[in-house]
């Protein structure tokens, strides 16, 4: 296996509040890796940190083989970075934009004019270069910024918060890009707080209050989720807790709203049947669901919560 990213022991700490907290994580060289996790998690504050933009306060990671401690003006000019804001200057034209990041890259004057032509029709901008690019579209400034940032063909990409305010359809094209670089090799890690997206992902890490608390595949998240999945339209008045046994003697392990139904993970063996004839349930619909990445990180935040619970009691 060879790792185009590796940290140990990553922490990052702001006067007394501790963004990143022990992170420790290794990425394979030509997969999609998901960094997930809700708003104020530490995702972009490791992301900064793995880009060399700013230092940990202690741990330690390479990345392409640099040292983020060492190697920071190197590992700049080796990675692609696209940031939250999507680092476009609104007030520039598409083609000036792209032209100040081929110099920035300090892309050979002899290939600029042709990675920028492919750039401008990647963005769908080819009849449009001097648009402003404060006037396009979401999904147009998305698909700008990302070939800015791969402009200089970068074996090491990272995207944070890439889909964030943009259209369901502009998402779904944007990941076929991602699909696209890993195909051809590149290294992609990519923060989101979209579940859904994971399911794009060779591997997840979860991330929460700044510390990780999963890293496997997708299939290997949803394979550990305890029990049995149910979802429950049209679900009782009656309030439906952790503990509750079902008419099958099988006993509920956790109640989730979704919506305006409930997700419940019920012991395994539950006898989808025997519920469907439970008064409780009378009106609802019962029936068995395959868990998504939604469901684990649910399961994995209320997990955590015990456990932390459980060690502050101990203490």
């Amino acid at each position: 296996m060879t790792l185009a990213v590796e940290a140990v022991g990553l922490t990052k700490k702001f006067g007394s509040f501790t963004a990143v907290d022990d992170v420790s994580l290794s990425i394979e060289r030509g997969s999609v890796y998901g960094f997930l996790g809700p708003n104020g998690s530490g995702k972009s504050t490791t992301i900064r940190m793995l880009c060399a933009l700013i230092a940990p306060t202690s741990g330690r990671a390479v990345v392409g083989g640099f040292d983020v401690a060492h190697d920071a003006a190197r590992i700049k000019r080796e990675i692609g970075y696209m940031s939250q804001k999507f680092s476009l200057y609104p007030n520039m034209t598409a083609l000036e934009n792209l032209n100040l990041y081929a110099g920035l890259y300090e892309i050979a004057l002899s290939e600029r004019s042709t990675r920028i032509a492919e750039a401008l029709g990647r963005c769908g901008l080819a009849d449009r270069p001097d648009v402003f690019a404060g006037a396009l579209s979401g999904g147009e400034r998305q698909r700008l910024a990302l070939w800015c940032a791969i402009m200089h063909r970068p074996k090491i990409v990272f995207l944070d918060e890439p889909t964030g305010g943009v259209d369901p359809r502009s998402r779904r094209q944007f990941w076929d890009v991602i699909y696209e670089l890993a195909d051809n090799g590149t290294t992609i890690m990519v923060t989101t707080h979209f579940m859904d997206e994971a399911e794009h992902c060779d591997r997840v890490a979860f991330i929460y209050f700044g510390r990780l608390i999963a890293d496997d595949t997708p299939r290997n998240l949803k394979k550990a989720l305890p029990g049995t999945l149910l979802e429950i339209e049209n679900p009782p008045s009656e309030p439906l807790a952790a503990g509750r046994r079902l008419a099958d003697g099988k006993e509920l392990l956790d109640v989730t709203p979704f919506g305006s139904r409930l997700h419940v993970q019920a012991e395994t063996g539950v006898d989808i049947a025997e519920i469907a004839h439970d008064p409780l349930f009378a009106g609802s619909r019962v029936r068995e669901i395959p868990a998504s990445m939604e469901d684990v990180f649910i399961h994995l935040v209320k997990q955590n919560k015990l456990n932390k619970k459980s060690g502050e009691r101990a203490a």
